[in-house]
């Protein structure tokens, strides 16, 4: 009896060293403390973008994957103007929407940048993941730049590289 109490008390101590981690960045609080309220009679350009992500790529053959942490960028490119992102909608591989980051407009202030991380554990977008953005900018402001930056590290070595998205409406 002595013998499976140390062994258990043993266990415990050893999985409670364990980090913890989390599978995704999302936080509502992130986005609504940037929500704001757009009147109709604003004389706003609509625009559609979409960016392409990999939670994770093919390494060595097609049986095997490697994760990778996704920092997609939401840039205002204006020096002068405040935009306004309406909508983020993160879709995996097959189309299909894993999330939405926020589905009412928030702004983004001249030159400023804010991001989304999906976690390196969190492979729910697959090779394929993609992002849909659509924005609101005043007459002739600059369109927001959507970049993504895919990296991992293991050991000594490094991988990254990205992504830029393309206006599709």
């Amino acid at each position: 009896m002595k013998l499976l109490l140390a062994t258990f008390l043993t266990i415990i101590s050893l999985t409670s060293c364990i980090e913890k981690k989390e599978i995704s960045s999302y936080n509502s609080e992130n986005w609504s403390k940037r929500a704001i309220n757009i009147s109709a009679k604003d004389s706003l350009e609509y625009g559609k973008s979409y960016l392409s992500v990999y939670s994770e790529i093919y390494s060595i053959s097609e049986h095997r994957k490697h994760g990778l942490t996704a920092m997609v960028s939401l840039r205002n490119t204006s020096d002068t103007d405040t935009i306004y992102l309406l909508k983020s909608e993160y879709y995996d591989t097959h189309g299909v929407s894993i999330r939405t980051y926020f589905n009412e407009p928030i702004y983004l202030a001249p030159l400023e940048t804010t991001e989304i991380i999906i976690d390196e554990l969190d492979v729910t977008g697959g090779t394929g993941s993609n992002f849909i953005f659509e924005w609101k900018v005043p007459k002739d402001c600059p369109e927001p730049l959507f970049e993504g930056i895919m990296n991992s590290t293991k050991g000594q070595q490094g991988l990254s590289f990205t992504t830029h998205a393309v206006r599709i409406k």
